[in-house]
Order: structure tokens, then sequence, then C-alpha cells
């Protein structure tokens, strides 16, 4: 389940360049029957199975770097990853990162870690890997030279707070469809001006929650007037009224 995403783009070439080393580690290395057995049926009845705190324990016990390194255990009840906790992971000398498996894990785990628990969404997956893939592809993008152009990582979606402007390229007619002739006109300051009233626009509309939440400048309280009113005087014309 790792190996084919750690072999591609960047999380790739951030390896082939020595931004951060990555090591896929399997819990049955650290059982000690003969069938390597690292779950089992929960306390209290119920379907699906635990993972034991045995063969994790043993595994972070190994594998940590004194107070260095930081234990991430991925489950649905975790705090809800962001493009905030991707940039304090970054910062972080060496991450030890939990998968969970069908029910879970048992609870010491986490609290005897002192674990960082974290969710992906408001949904279930099968097991952690995917949660833990998608954990270190945000992560890793943000550590210092993993990344050819540094500026890309501070104007994407939930970088500034706000989702991020619409991208155009060539060609500049495509089956009806143009591009925005403030992009073709060479004049920065109005580009700048248009980019930020449209990730303010499309964060209004597909993301309210993160508008309620940013911070924002008179500037940009003055854009949200001006999309305001424009939308109010579409509205308007939809209904025929005079806009």
């Amino acid at each position: 389940m790792f190996q084919g995403p750690l072999q591609e783009s960047i999380l790739r070439r951030a390896q082939d360049k020595g931004s951060v080393t990555i090591a896929v580690h399997d819990l049955r290395t650290w059982t000690h029957d003969r069938h390597h057995v690292v779950d089992d049926v929960p306390y209290g009845g119920g379907a699906g199975m635990v993972l034991k705190p045995e063969p994790v324990f043993e595994a972070v016990e190994a594998l940590r770097r004194g107070p260095d390194s930081s234990v991430v255990a991925l489950t649905p009840q975790g705090l809800p990853f962001s493009q905030r906790l991707a940039s304090e992971l970054a910062r972080l000398p060496h991450l030890i990162l939990l998968c969970g498996r069908y029910e879970g894990f048992d609870d010491r785990i986490p609290q005897g870690l002192h674990a960082l628990e974290l969710s992906i969404g408001d949904f279930v997956l099968s097991g952690g890997e995917i949660a833990a893939l998608v954990v270190l592809d945000a992560t890793v993008r943000l550590i210092p030279g993993v990344l050819g152009d540094e500026t890309s990582a501070q104007t994407d979606s939930f970088a500034t707070g706000l989702l991020e402007h619409p991208h155009y390229t060539r060609p500049t007619a495509f089956r009806g469809m143009g591009v925005p002739s403030v992009l073709l006109s060479g004049d920065h300051a109005a580009i700048a001006r248009w980019r930020r009233k449209q990730a303010l626009r499309r964060t209004r509309e597909r993301r309210p929650d993160l508008l309620e939440r940013a911070t924002l400048s008179d500037g940009d309280r003055e854009l949200l007037v001006e999309i305001e009113a424009e939308d109010a005087g579409i509205g308007r014309g939809a209904r025929g009224e005079k806009s």
C-alpha cells in the first residue's frame, strides 16, 4: 500500500534529495507468538478486531530517537488534519505514524505513547495506511527544499486560510470558454487583486466556515463588499430586476 506512492512524484524526489527519510515497518516484527498476532477481539463484545498494545509499544520504543520523536496515530476519533498541522509536523525532526486497522487501537496505545491523534476527514477507512500517506504527502512538501518553487506552497489552498484562486493556462480560448482578460493584461497589481478577490469569492461560496476563521485585512473586507454587491446584482438580474 505504501510502495507505489512513496516511489512517485514529490515524495520520491524528496527522498532522492535527502530532504526526508521514510521507512515502513510491519507491526508483526514486534510480536512473540508463532502466528504473529497484532490484534484481538474487543473486551465487552462487538464486531471487529482491535490492535493490541504490546506490539505497538515495542515498535515505537524500538524506533524512537529520544525527545526528537513525535508519535502520530491515524484514527477517525482524532483532531481534523489541516494545513496548519501539516506545517507544524514539517518542522519536527522525527515522526512515527501509527496506522490503525478495522476497529482501531486499544485506547491505551495513544494514551500511553502520548500520541497526537489525527483524522483526515469525517469518514471511515479500512485502515490508517491511506491516511498516513495523506499526512506524509501534505507534510513532506512543506519541508524546506522539497518543492522546486518554495512560493507555490505559500499560495496553496488553506495556506492563507482561504481556498486558492482559479488558475488558467494555454490556450486562451477553449470550447467557448475564455481566460479572464485581467490575467492577459500584464498588470501585476490588477492580477494580484483579481486573484485575492477570487480566493475570497470561492471561499465564501464553497467554504464559508473558513472565511469566518480567516484573518482578513481591510482590503479583503472591501473586496467582500464588492463580491456581495455583484452577487446581489446577479440575483436581481436573474429575477428580471434592474441590476
